[in-house]
């Protein structure tokens, strides 16, 4: 009755061969889903970094008059602690600023307007980073 009763001490190959395939598949979901979270992470702080940014431009003009020369004057008017770095471009000077508008009165004071992220990516709802 020994050679009825066949232990089995291992496992064979096609089950091995499975469960290695299904732990590659859920490892291959997993890091999909890991990537996306980091964009989305990196997305969401661009956008609070252009608000803070944005915020205090106007915090600036509302007190002073005057757009901003740059984002360091910005720092060293104390509106900022410093310039952020984007997270696209890790990068503090890679920001895109826009002129104010020419003022005839004052043609030689023309500070910054608006600030856009340096990065050429594309968002995950399709729009560019630059157009932020």
């Amino acid at each position: 009755m020994v050679g009825r009763f066949r232990r089995r001490d291992g496992w064979t190959l096609i089950e091995l061969t499975i469960v290695i395939s299904l732990i590659s598949i859920l490892a291959a979901i997993a890091l999909v889903g890991y990537r996306n979270a980091l964009t989305r992470a990196r997305e969401a702080v661009l956008q609070e970094d252009l608000f803070r940014m944005r915020e205090a431009i106007d915090q600036h003009y509302a007190d002073k008059g005057e757009y901003p020369a740059s984002l360091d004057a910005l720092v060293a008017a104390g509106y900022l602690r410093a310039v952020p770095e984007d997270p696209f471009t890790r990068s503090s000077d890679s920001w895109q600023t826009e002129a104010a508008e020419f003022d005839a009165a004052n043609p030689f004071e023309q500070g910054i307007y608006d600030v856009r992220s340096g990065s050429e990516g594309t968002a995950l709802d399709g729009t560019s980073h630059s157009e932020w």
